[in-house]
């Protein structure tokens, strides 16, 4: 089965970013082991910049690539796709993942079989 394992931090937690959390030696380390493994389907990680589009109160369609965006906590740094046996497999590679170290969770999310 297909899951997500998706990277996550929080934007107030002194943990996470440059002043703390994972060291990026960490997450290539780790990366060198799932993928070994052969269960990586893909995997991606995140640059800062984003564009937005949503859909104003006029009922247009807006694009905002420099804001303003909704205030968000939480975000995904990064994520792999996984074909592992089943969720237990996942767990496994999220707890060993440098993303479930202080300052950031790993969300795990079976992908729809579609």
């Amino acid at each position: 089965m297909k899951y997500a394992l998706l990277l996550m931090g929080h934007v107030d937690d002194p943990a996470c970013g440059d002043d703390g959390g994972a060291k990026p030696e960490e997450f290539f380390a780790f990366d060198q082991e799932i993928t070994a493994a052969g269960v990586v389907v893909s995997s991606f990680a995140l640059e800062d910049e984003r564009v937005v589009v949503h859909t104003d109160e006029s009922g247009e369609r807006v694009v905002a690539a420099s804001g303003p965006f909704a205030e968000v906590q939480e975000f995904v740094g990064g994520g792999y796709i996984i074909d592992v046996p089943d969720v237990d497999e996942a767990i496994s590679w999220a707890r060993r993942s440098p993303g479930s170290a202080p300052g950031g969770h790993v969300e795990i999310r079976p992908l729809a079989p579609y």
